[in-house]
């Protein structure tokens, strides 16, 4: 019967996604936000050096959210399970399409007693134009401008260039890393995959 359900479960993802560019109004992206999406062209898959393995503590931080607020990875820990998710860049193609395929799924996470923290190097002003763009994300946004990528170096996923990989790091309510994700920087992560580590903490 899990089996099915779980079946069941990742059909209705892989149909969402095949949907998402027809759904594109539903997430508020206008006009003007496709028309100012800068395509860098195709980049060098990775290119930091991992410093962290599945069972390490992941580092804490504290960062400055679009919304105003300041969140610390530390105020979850014995409450949700975290997904960090890295980008690289505002107003790019991938990025752009990324973080809103995830209100899609936020059923998933709240099943999963999970938060989302979507971080970017991008700073506040610039953050907070480009996720207007894409309508409300129901997961906080956060600027890791300066020091500038100190987290995503923390974490060891600072690219040469000093953007961050894209990447996924799912963290239980212990605060040890469950899953790590470095990501091919031009692709964008499969929801299934992340779907089936959070299955794994129950």
């Amino acid at each position: 019967m899990k089996t099915n359900n779980r079946l069941i479960l990742l059909g209705l993802i892989g149909m969402a996604i095949l949907l998402f560019p027809c759904a594109q109004s539903a997430f508020g992206l206008s006009d003007a936000f496709k028309n100012n999406i800068y395509n860098p062209g195709l980049l060098k898959p990775t290119d930091s050096v991992l410093k962290l393995k599945v069972g390490d503590r992941a580092p804490d931080f504290t960062l400055k959210a679009v919304s105003g607020e300041t969140v610390s990875l530390r105020q979850y820990r014995g409450k949700k399970n975290v997904v960090i998710s890295f980008v690289p860049a505002a107003w790019t193609p991938v990025c752009s399409d990324q973080w809103p395929g995830y209100n899609i799924v936020k059923d998933i996470f709240d099943k999963h007693d999970a938060l989302l923290l979507g971080i970017s190097v991008d700073n506040i002003p610039t953050l907070f134009s480009w996720t207007n763009q894409m309508g409300n994300l129901w997961f906080p946004v956060l600027s890791d401008f300066w020091p500038h990528g100190k987290v995503a170096a923390s974490y060891g996923v600072l690219r040469s260039d000093g953007v961050s990989e894209r990447a996924l790091f799912v963290i239980d309510k212990k605060g040890i890393i469950r899953y790590i994700d470095v990501h091919d920087i031009n692709k964008r992560p499969p929801l299934e995959d992340l779907v089936k580590e959070l299955e794994k903490l129950k």
